[in-house]
């Protein structure tokens, strides 16, 4: 753990209970005098140092030492337009995506999507919380959603298509912003319309689950 969410970030002293007491001294161990990092969810550029002053049987208590701008993101920006896939493979890489530094993620409703397919924001929020205190990461991945690939190629215009064909592409420094399909991939019509955009494809024989294919595309552009 790089550094722990904390309401209670800036003041000069506060105490830690429940879930995060647990975690902080049966899974972390941490004992009297140790330091430990913290940000506060509403200002994530401050990382604030507090040192471990006391430690009781359900209460952990803390002190301010100092704080610093000290930002952690990844050098470039890269946006996915995720065709919507079940939410549970979707929460399973949403971790490692955050880790890569995917800075926004479009969830689009395809021809091809589930519609019983319920998006819960407040949840992957949730997750992006423990993934960044892990990582370290200070920035938070946004979210937002479109109802059909046309409306959201109308406003990414320049968005790069993901899917199966013979061009593969060598450089990705350009790469700002990819389509991803869901399983089954994109339908009939759908790839007809996208016939006027960059489409590209990974060296791969394989056939990618669509999960599979947006850590791929991330682990190409960012890493």
């Amino acid at each position: 753990m790089v550094f722990m969410f904390s309401d209670d970030v800036g003041k000069e002293s506060f105490c830690i209970k429940g879930e995060d007491f647990k975690y902080l001294v049966k899974v972390r161990r941490h004992v009297v005098g140790d330091k430990i990092g913290f940000r506060s969810p509403t200002d994530t550029k401050l990382l604030y140092s507090y040192e471990i002053v006391s430690i009781e049987n359900r209460s952990l208590c803390v002190k301010m030492v100092g704080h610093e701008e000290k930002e952690l993101k990844a050098k470039k920006e890269f946006h996915i337009g995720w065709c919507i896939i079940d939410t549970k493979s979707i929460e399973k890489v949403l971790p490692s995506l955050c880790e890569m530094g995917v800075s926004k993620i479009s969830f689009v409703s395809c021809e091809r999507s589930q519609r019983n397919f319920k998006l819960d924001f407040k949840r992957f929020e949730r997750i992006l919380h423990s993934s960044m205190q892990q990582s370290g990461r200070s920035d938070f991945m946004e979210f937002d959603t479109f109802k059909n690939i046309q409306d959201f190629m109308k406003k990414y215009p320049h968005t790069k298509v993901f899917d199966f064909c013979e061009k593969t592409l060598s450089d990705y420094d350009d790469v700002d912003t990819v389509l991803v399909g869901c399983e089954g991939g994109f339908s009939d019509s759908e790839r007809e319309f996208l016939k006027g955009y960059d489409v590209f494809a990974l060296a791969t024989p394989m056939v990618l689950r669509s999960q599979s294919a947006v850590v791929a595309v991330a682990s190409k552009v960012l890493l």
